[in-house]
């Protein structure tokens, strides 16, 4: 389980502005995460949705502890509800996926899923195995060795994955992971969360791609100007709204939010 609870980030921005005719630089303050509150449970896929700029990567960031909040907090819980404290138990317990994660280019897929594996002290038998049970999740195994900077994009994205599976982690934080793949690695990419979700690991993703995330997602939290706008079931938002579909649905909610 992760939560949490107001947490917010505060960012300063240069704002050009015009005084009796002379141009000046102002310095302003603003939050890309304004006091977000939410938990997921174990066996839970949460979708957030949200236009560029909505604070959804800002919020994955700390949630990940890639980030610290300005205020508020993140809690996590090991598979028996028992609250992780320690920030290295902590790293273990999540599984970060970024847009811009860079990867090591003259090293094969299986060469640098055993160099982490060797990092998180994984012994050399148990992490063989793992990187075989991976390859066939994720659908690797026919380049599994080669080179990472020879891979096209899906491959990459799925090597990508594959680094935050090594663990085993119960939480897994995805930004984007389908974002420009091809049909197949964003299949085999939507089938791997469904098959963490089936096996009690809690599962949070950013996505643009609205009708993905109708067709997975448990529960949908819906961001703008870095706040909460709508919460809830694929299923229950759709019949709030009275639409069909996601992206009718957002598009609704952000114009009711954007005529306060």
């Amino acid at each position: 389980m992760i939560a949490a609870s107001e947490l917010c980030k505060q960012f300063e921005r240069t704002i050009l502005t015009e005084e009796k005719g002379k141009k000046k630089n102002r310095k302003e303050r603003f939050y890309a995460v304004d006091h977000i509150s939410f938990q997921v449970e174990a066996g839970e896929i949460l979708g957030i949705l949200g236009p560029n700029g909505a604070g959804k990567t800002t919020l994955l960031r700390m949630l990940g502890t890639l980030m610290q909040p300005t205020s508020g907090t993140v809690e996590i819980e090991d598979r028996d509800g028992k609250r992780i404290s320690d920030p290295i138990l902590i790293k273990r317990a999540i599984g970060y996926l970024s847009g811009n994660t860079k990867l090591y280019h003259r090293l094969s897929t299986r060469e640098m899923l055993l160099m982490l594996a060797e990092i998180y002290d994984i012994d050399k038998d148990t992490a063989k195995l793992r990187i075989e049970e991976i390859s066939k999740v994720l659908d690797m195994d026919s380049f599994l060795d080669n080179r990472i900077e020879k891979l096209s994009t899906g491959q990459t994205q799925r090597a990508s994955i594959a680094r935050c599976l090594i663990h085993e982690p119960d939480i897994y934080i995805f930004d984007e992971p389908t974002l420009g793949l091809d049909i197949i690695s964003a299949d085999a990419i939507v089938n791997f969360m469904k098959e963490q979700k089936e096996k009690g690991k809690t599962v949070l993703y950013s996505t643009h791609y609205l009708e993905e995330a109708q067709f997975l997602c448990d529960r949908i939290l819906m961001i703008y100007q870095g706040r909460i706008i709508k919460e809830g079931s694929p299923e229950s938002i759709l019949s709030e709204c009275g639409v069909t579909n996601l992206r009718d649905a957002f598009h609704q909610v952000m114009g009711e939010v954007d005529a306060k």
